[in-house]
């Protein structure tokens, strides 16, 4: 069975940076289109930003384009999510998710695979 286990998350100021990983336990990494998603208290989990399998297409919710950054590496099963000029709207528990059915998708539905989450907090 496939499992996703994030790391990196924490408590940063606002205005400050974090990096999450989500390392991927399968061979089959790279046939995984890979997302995260956050949830904050009493909200619904949302998208944040997605990849593609092979690497050449990226999404951002409006919400964290032109901060966050989505990558991967299929060498390490490792997707990563750099956060910089973070807000303290940001703070949630942060997932990531996979899928090998669809390429870059967007909706929580649509992941069949994920991870236990890790929390981010952002400091005003």
């Amino acid at each position: 069975q496939v499992q996703l286990v994030e790391s990196g998350g924490g408590l940063v100021q606002a205005g400050g940076s974090l990096r999450l990983s989500c390392a991927v336990s399968s061979r089959s990494f790279s046939r995984y289109a890979m997302g995260w998603f956050r949830q904050a208290p009493g909200n619904e989990r949302e998208f944040v930003a997605t990849i593609s399998r092979s690497d050449d297409s990226t999404y951002y919710a409006d919400s964290v384009k032109g901060r966050f950054t989505i990558s991967r590496d299929n060498a390490k099963n490792t997707v990563y999510l750099q956060m910089n000029s973070l807000k303290p709207e940001d703070t949630a528990v942060y997932y990531c998710a996979g899928t090998t059915i669809y390429n870059t998708p967007t909706s929580v539905r649509l992941y069949d695979t994920w991870g236990q989450g890790t929390q981010v907090t952002v400091s005003s």
